[in-house]
């Protein structure tokens, strides 16, 4: 089973910390609420809700997720940046916070937000229906190479990193396949399980059930290496397409602005929740590989990701309405 992690020093030191609400001052005093910028069923508010409980004992205030999706995240990354710098408003983003960058004009930048910490990574998977024959990448270009343009595959949206990695995989195989974006991994995973779309380009947190259950076939993984979540499925790289590497994240961001001192109370506290056992092995049992890097890591992390990504993104020609 794979792990990542960044940082081991301060996870580590986190974990003689006593209730970080108690022992730090008087941040939190009111309930925190924690974006979610897409819908109920999907990897971000899968995520969420797994750290919720240990958080708010931890933090002894209510942690409440907030479900506020639309424009591939942008809708909830948008009232996030907006909201008061107090540290009772963060936001929990995954890839497209980065992508969003380069893709759509917006109101805010990545890196105006104040990082707090990425939790944790996993890699995407493309999936069929097993009502398909496809089983490996080599046939799944043979289709769509025999009908252009006629093979749909979902993603939870324009500009994700999923469509983004799907439209690099065509570009270097020299196929074609429609997109068909969905406002969240949600609704894109019920479409995919029922066969409505026959592909799906998704991170393994929500999709890993599923193919365990036998309802999706997993044809390629985004890992360099042999995923240690999909044993005897063929990374990309191995698949015709050497190098090929796109992993998912979460990190949280609170408003531009946040005081230093309570974005480091949120990540010690964060350290915290991501080293307990059960956490983690909630985390694992969905695929995800543990990160909890200190805030200046994850800051450093969200512009590397806008500079790789943004450049694929003007490279092709990708655009919120293509």
């Amino acid at each position: 089973m794979q792990r990542r992690t960044l940082l081991a020093g301060p996870l580590a030191a986190s974990l003689a910390l006593p209730s970080i609400g108690r022992a730090q001052g008087a941040w939190p005093e009111r309930p925190v609420r924690i974006v979610v910028p897409f819908p109920p069923g999907g990897s971000n508010d899968t995520v969420a809700r797994i750290i919720q409980p240990r958080l708010q004992e931890l933090l002894g205030r209510p942690i409440v997720v907030d479900n506020r999706a639309g424009a591939s995240g942008s809708v909830g990354s948008t009232e996030t940046a907006r909201a008061a710098p107090d540290g009772y408003t963060w936001l929990l983003a995954n890839d497209t916070l980065a992508t969003n960058d380069t893709l759509m004009p917006l109101p805010y930048r990545a890196g105006d937000f104040s990082a707090c910490s990425v939790l944790g990574t996993c890699p995407y998977a493309l999936t069929v229906h097993p009502g398909l024959p496809y089983r490996t990448m080599a046939e799944v270009i043979a289709a769509a190479k025999d009908r252009p343009d006629a093979l749909n595959y979902a993603t939870t949206g324009v500009g994700s990193l999923a469509h983004i990695a799907a439209v690099l995989l065509q570009q270097r195989g020299d196929f074609r396949l429609t997109h068909v974006p969905y406002r969240g991994g949600g609704p894109a995973l019920q479409d995919a399980l029922a066969g409505h779309v026959p592909l799906f380009m998704s991170n393994i947190v929500i999709i890993l059930p599923h193919i365990r259950a036998g309802a999706l076939r997993p044809v390629g993984v985004s890992t360099l290496a042999d995923s240690g979540y999909l044993p005897g499925v063929a990374p990309f790289a191995r698949q015709g397409f050497a190098g090929f590497e796109a992993l998912t994240y979460w990190v949280l961001v609170g408003p531009p602005q946040v005081p230093a001192p309570i974005v480091a109370r949120m990540q010690q506290a964060l350290a915290q929740v991501l080293a307990d056992p059960v956490v983690r092995t909630r985390m694992a049992d969905q695929g995800a590989n543990i990160v909890a890097s200190p805030p200046a890591q994850a800051e450093a992390f969200l512009r590397a990701e806008v500079e790789k990504w943004g450049r694929v993104i003007r490279d092709n020609n990708i655009r919120a309405d293509s």
